[in-house]
């Protein structure tokens, strides 16, 4: 039984790791290809480095896109150190690093802060990829050192309130070990 315990956990937190990496490493907006933003409105404040898009905003980095009713970006010098949108819901989506499928989150509001190394998806949060998906009413991702916390909402009508996860089995001709090593059938 401990056995199967210890194998659920990591089977848990290498999916959670596998779901989340894509979202962290797009958000630090590091890429050498250029950031398209288009939008009902735009507010753009230099002197403050503040940026506010109003409606149907979409903001586009190579194949990451990231679609809002509200999208604030916040620059420090030539830095974004800040993204926050908002939507009913937001929603966020790109291609995983392996090529295999798609991460889409999506949550009433997404944070990313460079300063705290933080991606946040907060209230009715939903990461999907590969048919695994993750729901709570706040997901946390520690984009450095790889650590999500989840917490469940109040209890609703159309909720339990809890963290919930599906993860889906992996392939029965290339199945991993706990530890990572393969096993073969």
């Amino acid at each position: 039984m401990k056995l199967a315990n210890k194998r659920l956990r990591g089977a848990l937190a290498t999916t959670l790791l596998l779901t989340l990496a894509g979202p962290a490493a797009a958000f630090t907006l590091d890429s050498d290809e250029p950031i398209t933003v288009s939008a009902d409105s735009a507010r753009l404040d230099d002197g403050q480095g503040i940026a506010e898009y109003n409606g149907a905003v979409e903001l586009i980095q190579g194949k990451t896109r990231l679609t809002a009713d509200k999208v604030m970006l916040y620059r420090s010098g030539d830095d974004l150190n800040r993204v926050e949108a908002t939507g009913s819901p937001a929603r966020y989506q790109q291609p995983a690093r392996d090529g295999s499928g798609e991460t889409d989150a999506r949550a009433l509001s997404i944070t990313w802060s460079a300063t705290d190394n933080q991606l946040t998806f907060e209230r009715e949060a939903v990461i999907q990829q590969n048919g695994n998906l993750f729901r709570g009413d706040v997901i946390h991702y520690d984009t450095v050192r790889r650590v999500v916390t989840a917490e469940g909402g109040a209890e609703t009508t159309t909720g339990g309130g809890r963290v919930e996860m599906i993860i889906q089995p992996r392939s029965t001709s290339n199945r991993q070990g706990s530890d990572g090593s393969s096993e073969s059938q």
